[in-house]
């Protein structure tokens, strides 16, 4: 029968290909690879020789370029395949040396190689290279050679390490043939659960029954009474890490159960390295009998006379177990001693080695056992690789990773993960079944002990994938500046959760004596569609973060604090410890906490810390270096020249000189320079008095003083001293947010209810100070006015710590309400305060097409300004010159910086690893070094 008649016979072929492998064309010239290709393949998903021949030489046919082409070719598929796409090699591939190559590629990164034979007539092949230009002088020896080259390949191709070979015979039936994706066997992500994941079982039927029941399953029993099968009601995924057999005491009724649950797609198992070697030992080969294994086969033999088929059905059961799983999405891999990211989906005997048992270090431990890595000290994937394998104490997160193998068999616990929950549910061991070779407790990944950072997680060109606004660059440089920072001056890290971000100011207002001017945040918010905001009061102070729990055991538990005793972190924008004296740490956050504690908040909020954001007062508590350097000296240098400067001049003025516009200006300049004085006056006094010492009482180098006037000074007052029982007088913390909590990130709650939720701590201080006898508790504290949601204001609770901050809800679209506002801005500045905030009640509001909105945009006061842009800066010719501010950059940076922090508060309450919320706590830091005027 001929060729011709061969191929209109034949019928349609159905090729499949796994959906992530590198596929092979195997065929003399001419014989359609191309063709074949495009019509079965993406373009991308192509790699053609001759295109890597043309690349190199400008020309397909040019035959001495092969080396350099198929150099290119191979880089080429190798990124393809690295990034995890499926890849298709467009050559002849007729040698064996060629394809060599291409399967150790394939092995590279562990996916498997298919061959495609296009096995053409030696006469077809000739016609269709006649048929072009560029082949039509190629001598007829060719396509002979490499005909005999591939019919004496075809027997050999799944020896040389094929998975699967599609030979196509004869035109008709290339041209009939269809190529279809298989999904891989350990591909779950269509699978999103709920999941229950198990960890090691090791013949505990007992326990495994009393878990399932504690997670809602209801087991389903024979006529025995045998557990045989267990679904959950609401359709919940059992998933087994392995080791179901071995050491126990019931490793068949494990298996039946296990099987039972599989078989009616309420659960899924991975195989352990004892099923692994069980199912060896049932297919014949001979295998060490250790480890429990003999107890199982005991137990399988005493089985054999009730249920003669069930080796048989075991053994099939264990083949049909694939390495991993990748689940939901991606986002969750199971394996039974956990994977490494890149080999996440993967196919080959490796990855199957690493899920099976892991990785060694070539040492041994004290006990006789191997050593193995610690992959998941390193481990830096996206996906959450839930494990066993290695027996620990308790499961605990680590990078992202957890071991579920609690050690039942050793009279621990079977432990079980409620996925995407995150909740731990155990079951303790009704006994010690097998004594384990060394304790528990030497290795327990996690915890304070396992939360390791790495410094390639901060260094280099960044890029941080945000969810408010995608993709957020750092530049190296930036980050080696961040670095710096952290590295020499920032708290534990450990603690290092949160770095607030920069604010915008609002537009430059054009008005007469104004720089900045509440109408123009008010009309941009309206332009960008917001209606509601919120005036919120500008505590001048300094910007502090609290990281406050409960107790000292929650922040060893849930943050790996190092120092024994320490409850939490107080710190700066930049990092740094705000105290030198961690005893003054401590009474602060101790004080916050006992507020907490009093506003009924751990329970309210279902968590046992808190992310603060706050400000700090006075502002000479922290910065007394630049009041002295700066602010002090400008004003004890105005005292010391302007009152002789006026006199003189005023003298001359009495003896007729012509001097009354040079006296007219000197004056004005003394006044602003008197206004710039009284401006950072307000926001110093001295701590460690009764609280009745506040704003105004200062004197000494504070008040613009010469170096010889009298001191007392908020600069020369001694350390904080006693306030009633705590030692805290004259401190007062403003919080203006709650960040984050266990399980939440609560930087999202409306504006409204954070302020409800501040005036609660505020009010339990009091109450609190109160019932302790404090003298102060109840009284009014200087400026200390808070605002109900109407905006009317009323007396403050008392002097405590915490402060209330004072605000106004403005409608942006109703002119009498924006008027309001700009009245209580007005009154505020005029009293002496710095100015305000004004943020859209709804947090990460956004404009109809979905821009991020800036979060918030300063208002400062006139007077305020003297500080930031000088005591003259008011002028009408200064004013002029400084409205060209040049916002845009700012605004970036505000944004960028706002949305980093949201990621991080994001990560945090979802209890990823600390060096994913350091990724976004660096980048925070990393973009404050970008060039910028530090005045706005």
């Amino acid at each position: 029968m001929t060729d011709e008649m061969t191929d209109e016979m034949t019928d349609e072929r159905v090729l499949a290909v796994p959906d992530l492998a590198l596929v092979v064309l195997v065929g003399a010239t001419g014989s359609g690879k191309s063709t074949f290709a495009a019509r079965h393949f993406k373009p991308t998903e192509v790699i053609s020789s001759d295109v890597c021949r043309g690349l190199v030489s400008d020309d397909e046919n040019d035959q001495g370029a092969s080396a350099d082409a198929f150099e290119l070719l191979h880089f080429i598929a190798g990124k393809r395949l690295a990034a995890g796409r499926l890849t298709v090699v467009d050559a002849t591939n007729v040698q064996s040396d060629s394809r060599k190559q291409l399967i150790a590629l394939a092995r590279q990164y562990d996916v498997l190689p298919v061959a495609i034979v296009l096995d053409v007539p030696e006469g077809v092949c000739a016609e269709r290279n006649a048929a072009r230009p560029d082949r039509a002088a190629l001598p007829r020896h060719v396509i002979q050679r490499h005909r005999r080259e591939l019919q004496r390949s075809l027997r050999h191709l799944e020896r040389e390490g094929f998975r699967t070979v599609h030979v196509l015979r004869g035109v008709a039936e290339v041209e009939a043939a269809t190529v279809t994706r298989e999904r891989r066997y350990n591909d779950l992500r269509h699978l999103s659960g709920p999941f229950d994941i198990i960890g090691d079982v090791h013949g505990c039927r007992g326990e495994l029954e009393s878990l399932l029941g504690d997670l809602g399953y209801e087991l389903r029993r024979d006529e025995e009474g045998r557990a045989v099968g267990a679904a959950h009601p609401q359709g919940r995924t059992a998933v087994f890490v392995g080791d179901l057999v071995d050491r126990g005491p019931d490793s068949p009724g494990v298996l039946r159960l296990v099987m039972g649950m599989v078989a009616d797609g309420s659960a899924l198992c991975v195989p352990g390295n004892h099923e692994n070697k069980l199912g060896r030992y049932l297919a014949g080969t001979t295998v060490k009998l250790a480890h429990g294994l003999p107890e199982t086969i005991e137990q399988l033999e005493r089985e054999d006379a009730r249920d003669p088929d069930f080796r048989a059905r075991v053994a099939a059961f264990i083949r049909s177990l694939v390495s991993h799983y990748v689940l939901d999405g991606g986002a969750l891999v199971v394996a039974h001693a956990g994977l490494l990211e890149k080999y996440h989906g993967r196919q080959s005997g490796r990855v199957r080695s690493f899920a099976l048992y892991g990785e060694t270090t070539g040492e041994t431990d004290a006990f006789g056992l191997p050593v193995r890595y610690p992959w998941a000290e390193d481990y830096r994937g996206r996906a959450a690789v839930v494990y066993g394998h290695t027996p620990v104490p308790r499961a605990t997160w680590l990078n992202n990773t957890i071991c579920l193998d609690t050690g039942c068999v050793f009279g621990g616990a079977l432990t079980a993960l409620r996925w995407p929950e995150r909740e731990l549910v155990s079951t303790p061991a009704e006994k010690v079944w097998y004594e384990p070779v060394k304790p528990l407790v030497s290795e327990a990944p996690g915890g304070a002990d396992g939360r390791p950072l790495d410094l390639n997680d901060v260094v280099g060109r960044r890029v941080v994938e945000t969810r408010e606004l995608g993709r957020v660059a750092v530049k190296e440089e930036n980050a080696a500046a961040a670095l710096e920072v952290m590295s020499r001056f920032a708290v534990d890290p450990s603690l290092l959760a949160y770095l607030p971000p920069t604010m915008a100011p609002c537009p430059t207002s054009s008005r007469d004596g104004y720089l900045e001017h509440p109408a123009e945040a008010f009309a941009a918010y309206r332009a960008d569609g917001v209606r509601q905001v919120v005036c919120q009061e500008k505590h001048m102070g300094s910007r502090a973060v609290a990281l406050v729990c409960r107790d000292a055991g929650v922040a060893r538990e849930r943050f790996g604090a190092t120092t024994a005793e320490v409850r939490g972190v107080l710190h700066t924008r930049t990092g740094r410890p705000f105290f030198a004296d961690p005893a003054l740490t401590d009474r602060v956050l101790g004080r916050l906490a006992e507020a907490v504690d009093g506003a009924g908040l751990w329970a309210e909020l279902d968590t046992d810390w808190l992310l603060v954001d706050a400000e700090l007062m006075p502002w000479s508590l922290k910065a007394e270096g630049l009041l002295r350097g700066q602010y002090a000296a400008v004003g004890a240098a105005s005292r010391a020249v302007f009152p002789g400067v006026l006199d003189a001049l005023e003298a001359a003025a009495g003896r007729g000189l012509e001097v009354t516009e040079l006296l007219a200006r000197q004056r004005e300049r003394a006044a602003d320079a008197e206004a710039f004085t009284e401006a950072y006056r307000r926001y110093c006094w001295r701590v460690g008095d009764p609280p009745e010492y506040r704003a105004g009482q200062s004197t000494g180098h504070l008040a613009g003083r010469p170096a010889g006037g009298p001191a007392g000074g908020a600069l020369d007052a001694p350390a904080p001293g006693v306030d009633g029982r705590e030692g805290l007088g004259g401190i007062r913390l403003a919080p203006f947010q709650l960040l984050a909590g266990q399980g939440r990130n609560l930087a999202l709650l409306p504006h409204d209810d954070q302020l409800a939720l501040i005036d609660r701590l505020v009010a339990a201080e009091a109450d609190l100070l109160a019932a302790a006898g404090d003298v102060h508790a109840g009284g009014a504290a200087a400026g200390a006015e808070v605002g109900d949601a109407r905006g009317v204001t009323a007396p403050g609770r008392g002097h405590g710590l915490l402060a209330s901050t004072r605000r106004l809800y403005v409608d942006t679209e109703d002119e009498a309400s924006v008027a309001a506002g700009i009245q209580w801005w007005l009154d505020l500045t005029a009293a002496g305060g710095e100015g305000m905030v004004v943020k859209p009640v709804r947090a990460g509001a956004r404009t109809a097409g979905g821009k991020l909105v800036q979060p918030g945009l300063k208002c400062r006061g006139p007077e305020y300004l003297r500080l930031v842009y000088g005591p003259e800066y008011a002028r009408p010719e200064n004013l002029e010159r400084l409205r060209e501010r040049h916002l845009p950059h700012k605004r970036s940076l505000a944004l960028r910086e706002y949305a980093l922090g949201l990621e991080g508060l994001e990560r945090l309450a979802g209890a990823e690893p600390l060096w994913r919320v350091h990724e976004a706590v660096f980048a925070v830091l990393a973009l404050e070094s970008e060039p910028v005027d530090p005045r706005l």
